[in-house]
């Protein structure tokens, strides 16, 4: 009796064990991103001297249109672009960029979207300068092991709107890298939200010297 009760206590332990390891494990989400909160506090008022400035939706193509969180590893294969596998940004990183941008930029002027400036023009009889923005590169680059930066590469152009169409009054190519603090998708978000608030400051003294 004894002999037979261990043989069924076995194979139930055998059926228990592979009905465990026939269930799939559940499934781990991504960690979502952004740049944080921003501002906490009310922005000064906007400096009236300073003309409304539109700015429009800001360009990227392929990967950089999606939400992957993305890395190069320059010592091993900087020609590739890897995903991480758990990070994903809660927005494409062009609308990230446009909000951090526009959050800043509005601190010294008015800041518009195209609907917006289509009313001021028939307000006021005139259309705004419009800031056009084109995404070139965003991701985390590990230059070894255990040093890497956020690196991002922007193209800015600033228009002028006239009765024959947009006029260019100024284009520049900006590069700006920033430290990560740690060699993960973690690491890589604040450095490349770190180099997206240089950009926008180097950005807004740009406009300053095109006024």
């Amino acid at each position: 009796m004894r002999s037979l009760a261990a043989g069924w206590l076995l194979a139930f332990a055998a059926v228990a064990l592979l009905v465990g390891c026939a269930t799939p494990d559940k499934p781990v989400r991504a960690t979502l991103y952004d740049f944080g909160p921003g501002a906490t506090a009310s922005p000064p008022q906007a400096v009236q001297s300073l003309p409304p400035l539109m700015l429009a939706d800001i360009e990227a193509s392929g990967a950089l249109d999606g939400s992957s969180v993305l890395y190069r590893l320059g010592y091993a294969d900087a020609n590739q672009l890897r995903p991480y596998a758990q990070a994903r940004w809660s927005a494409p990183p062009p609308r990230l960029v446009r909000q951090r941008l526009r959050e800043q930029l509005a601190r010294e002027r008015p800041v518009l979207d195209l609907g917006e400036s289509a009313a001021l023009a028939r307000t006021n009889g005139g259309m705004p300068r419009v800031l056009r923005i084109e995404l070139e590169e965003f991701s985390h680059f590990f230059e070894s092991q255990t040093q890497s930066w956020g690196l991002l590469r922007l193209r800015a152009t600033l228009l002028e709107n006239t009765p024959s169409g947009e006029k260019l009054l100024a284009q520049r190519t900006l590069v700006v890298r920033q430290p990560a603090p740690s060699a993960d998708a973690a690491g890589g978000v604040r450095a490349l939200a770190a180099a997206t608030d240089a950009a926008a400051g180097e950005i807004g003294q740009w406009l300053l010297q095109t006024r």
